[in-house]
């Protein structure tokens, strides 16, 4: 047992790192239960180990006596003189009590109280070298699972990444390499417990960290981080250096440092924004590329209503409202995103003024004025050009009620009822005959207006006989007639009138 106990020594302490002292003392314990079995309740019992060669001694510190009554607390003076030649009565005495092989069953026991507290060892020394290591990302191998828990192999250690800490969008496989971020340490009854995060935001902090130089040097700064995980994670920066861009720096040249974040991700969406200490310029940068309308900012409650396009307002809330939570999240204030207003708020007004025109002009009910605005009729001569068939069917009124409205507009207008609209419809048919006579007499047409017939110019006839020339017998029989004698038409042949039915 010397040899094996050397080699398990040996071993733990070059694979594990537990300390030779340590496995000594967990050995001595478990070695003094086992003794008891075969060796009795001795009094003051311990067991002395040599750590280097494996030497293991089992001593109890008995009483010296006269009389032994008690065989395994007491020593008869002449035995514990011959082990110490100045004992007396009344004396302690350390006797060796090793039994020459503690059996099978004492073996086995030790083995199973020495691999439980050297389990207690080793986890007492994974609490020592990570509780100071919480915030930094470790990289591992997934071992195992438990339920829906990840176990993921550390190196020496084990670290666990519950199902509350792992990212929904991710499957994961054993064998399978990936880096984490370390929670906690947490030293409950059943020992420390390394608990690491993936979907954590500042997971994405020191993935930020790692890629860009100068947020590692503190030149940048991450001032918030706001993280649906596996989705889409907004990130505001700010640069103590006015020659620094801190956007630009988080993205680099053409993408590549965002690019190995995303990737580490798994594609993840990673939105880098500039950070203002102005809450409503913070927040429409957070809002891009959507426009904002308006801002209204209540400091008190940390409440900021923001307007839109109606167009864009499905943008700035995002899937499921993803946009408006992270974006109040990075904030740290409650942000309302709705749609602007103010341009159908201008229209309902000005159809109330027109309106109000027209019931204070025509004296009008409020409900037949409203009805006609809305349908466009803002003013008197736009009403004038609505039917009476749509006043009726716009307001609801009768046609008599309709044609009384419609006499009031045109006397409000200056336009006379009945036969003025007749005269002012010939005056109108008159003008566009005028306009049509100088068009032709312009055209080298000679209109006469009474026939309504077209007579051929001067012009016209010197054309068809060219002047000086001789006309062609073989083109024509009739007599040519000269070009400065003017024939006037021939009368064209009308059909004969037929007489109406009887």
């Amino acid at each position: 047992m010397t040899n094996e106990l050397v080699a398990l020594f040996d071993y733990y302490e070059k694979e594990k790192g537990i300390d030779r002292m340590t496995m000594v003392e967990a050995l001595s314990g478990a070695l003094l239960s086992a003794s008891k079995k075969s060796i009795g309740p001795a009094r003051e019992l311990r067991i002395d180990i040599d750590p280097d060669k494996g030497v293991i001694k089992a001593i109890a510190r008995l009483l010296v006596v006269d009389k032994v009554s008690a065989p395994y607390d007491e020593i008869n003076l002449a035995t514990a003189r011959r082990i110490n030649p100045d004992a007396q009565l009344e004396d302690e005495v350390e006797v060796e009590v090793t039994p020459k092989d503690f059996g099978r069953i004492a073996a086995q026991t030790a083995k199973q109280a020495m691999m439980q507290r050297l389990r207690q060892a080793e986890k007492a020394m994974i609490y020592e070298e990570f509780k100071d290591r919480a915030g930094e990302i470790v990289n591992g191998v997934v071992r195992r699972f438990e339920k829906s828990d990840v176990i993921v192999d550390l190196g020496k250690f084990e670290g666990i990444m519950p199902s509350r800490e792992r990212v929904q969008t991710e499957d994961y496989a054993v064998g399978d390499r990936l880096r984490a971020y370390v929670v906690a340490v947490d030293n409950g009854a059943r020992g420390p417990e390394i608990v690491l995060s993936r979907s954590h935001p500042n997971f994405v902090r020191r993935l930020f960290e790692v890629e860009v130089s100068e947020i590692a040097d503190r030149t940048v700064e991450i001032r918030s981080i706001a993280r649906e995980a596996g989705y889409r994670t907004k990130v505001a920066v700010h640069s103590i250096d006015d020659k620094v861009d801190p956007v630009g720096a988080c993205v680099g040249m053409r993408g590549a440092r965002v690019k190995n974040i995303v990737r580490e991700l798994n594609n993840e969406k990673v939105d880098i924004i500039r950070w203002y200490e102005d809450p409503e310029e913070f927040v429409k940068d957070a809002l891009r590329p959507v426009q904002v309308r308006s801002i209204q900012a209540d400091p008190e409650r940390k409440r900021i209503r923001v307007t839109v396009a109606d167009e864009e307002l499905s943008k700035a809330i995002g899937r499921r409202g993803q946009n408006a939570r992270l974006t109040s999240r990075l904030i740290g204030w409650d942000v309302q995103i709705d749609k602007d207003e103010s341009a159908h708020e201008a229209l309902v007004a000005r159809i109330g003024e027109a309106a109000e025109l027209l019931r204070d002009e025509l004296e009008l009910t409020n409900e037949v004025a409203a009805a006609l605005a809305t349908a466009g009729a803002t003013n008197i001569d736009a009403l004038l050009s609505m039917e009476v068939v749509d006043i009726t069917d716009v307001t609801g009124i009768d046609e008599a009620s309709a044609t009384d409205i419609l006499s009031r507009a045109r006397a409000k207008a200056g336009v006379d009822n009945g036969d003025g609209g007749d005269a002012a419809t010939a005056e109108a048919e008159s003008g566009a005959e005028d306009a049509a006579e100088e068009a032709a007499a312009d055209a080298g047409i000679n209109v006469d207006a009474e026939a309504g017939t077209q007579a051929p110019t001067q012009t016209e006839a010197d054309t068809a006989v060219v002047a000086g020339s001789e006309p062609d017998p073989s083109l024509d029989s009739e007599p040519q007639t000269p070009a400065h004698v003017n024939v006037p038409p021939k009368p064209e042949a009308t059909a004969p009138l037929e007489e109406p039915a009887s």
